[in-house]
C-alpha cells in the first residue's frame, strides 16, 4: 500500500479531529461530512487499499475492530439508538478517494435510499 493521507494522520503528520482510537483503529471527522454525524473508521496497521483486498480469514479479527467501534462511535456521538449507516466504498465509481481501508459512519439525520 502507498502512502496516504490516512498514514499521515495516524502518525499525527496531518491534523485530524480524532473521536476514537484504540491500538488497531482509528476514527475522525470527515472534513467534508455529508450528515451531521460523518466519521472516518480506518485500520491503524493494514496493507488494505479495498474491500476487494480483504482476506476474511487473515483480517477477521481487524474487521471486528473495525464494527466494534463503529458501534462504540455511534453510541458516545449519539446515533446509536436513532440509527446511522455504514459504508465502504470499493473504487472510483463508488467514490473511493484514498486507498486505504475506511468505513464511513453517517448519522444525525434520516438518510435516503438508493444513496447514489
Amino acid at each position: 500500500m502507498g502512502e496516504t493521507i490516512f498514514s499521515k494522520i495516524i502518525r499525527r503528520e496531518i491534523p485530524a479531529e480524532i473521536v476514537f482510537e484504540n491500538d488497531n483503529v482509528l476514527a475522525f471527522k470527515d472534513i467534508n461530512p455529508q450528515a451531521p454525524v460523518h466519521v472516518l473508521i480506518i485500520p491503524k496497521i493494514t496493507e488494505i487499499e479495498t474491500t476487494k483486498d480483504i482476506d476474511s480469514t487473515k483480517h477477521a479479527t481487524l474487521l471486528g475492530s473495525l464494527y466494534d467501534a463503529a458501534n462504540q462511535i455511534a453510541k458516545d456521538l449519539g446515533v446509536s439508538e436513532s440509527g446511522f449507516r455504514l459504508v465502504l466504498n470499493c473504487g472510483a465509481d463508488a467514490g473511493q478517494e484514498v486507498y486505504h481501508l475506511h468505513m464511513h459512519l453517517l448519522g444525525g439525520r434520516k438518510m435516503s435510499w438508493p444513496p447514489g
